[in-house]
């Protein structure tokens, strides 16, 4: 997110407005105005801080976590007047970010929900680090694996029809788009040689897939080589 955030103050003429528990990186005006707020010094939760914000007339609004349903409620609402709302979750993958955010409002709710979701969320990255196999040094320890959804026609009726079991099957037909799933980027991981068959796998809630992605299942006695690898 910080990267994104450095981008469009670098690119764009926007009013930003982050919310963060707490601040990590501090950015310096270039093209656009940002004012930041750190939760327990600058406001005492992420929802008072949301409300406040849209009294300020941002542009773009960061919520650094959205970790409950009147933070969720007042992102969506943000989103549907206009604002751009970057947000993070504690999840691991397109489909259960969706999921997550519907399930905390009540059963009595969750209709309207998608429906709100459905027509506001732009799009989804899902991310998870993954050792490295053998390291250079000059290379971090870690690598990073990432999910892409991009909300289409197809993926937002999904949401809408609360049929988020079928996003998945979206995102693998959806690479001229930009999507991507968590399985094909960790299969290219290990095909490149950049992580092992153990680490792909550990960060996968898919293994037959993947399985089927990279070609094959380790080969006995051979820790982390596919047969016919």
């Amino acid at each position: 997110l910080g990267c994104q955030i450095d981008l469009i103050n670098r690119t764009r003429a926007e009013h930003i407005l982050t919310v963060e528990d707490p601040i990590e990186f501090v950015y310096e005006p270039v093209k656009s105005l940002i004012h930041q707020r750190q939760l327990g010094e600058d406001t005492k939760s992420f929802a008072n801080a949301l409300k406040a914000a849209l009294r300020e007339d941002p542009d773009i609004i960061l919520v650094g976590e959205m970790r409950d349903l009147e933070t969720i409620a007042l992102a969506i609402s943000a989103a549907e007047t206009g604002h751009l709302v970057f947000g993070t979750l504690h999840t691991s993958s397109a489909a259960q970010t969706v999921d997550r955010i519907i399930d905390v409002f009540p059963s009595e709710r969750q209709t309207q929900v998608r429906v709100q979701l459905s027509n506001s969320l732009v799009a989804v990255f899902s991310q998870t680090l993954v050792s490295r196999k053998n390291p250079k040094p000059n290379e971090f320890g870690r690598v990073m694996a990432q999910e892409i959804m991009v909300i289409t026609p197809a993926i937002s009726n999904l949401i809408r029809e609360g049929k988020t079991s079928q996003i998945y099957s979206a995102i693998q037909t959806g690479g001229k788009l930009g999507m991507q799933t968590l399985e094909r980027v960790l299969a290219d991981l290990y095909k490149a040689g950049t992580i092992s068959f153990e680490s792909a796998m550990s960060r996968t809630s898919r293994p037959d897939e993947l399985q089927r992605l990279i070609g094959g299942a380790p080969a006995p006695g051979k820790s982390g080589v596919p047969a016919g690898h």
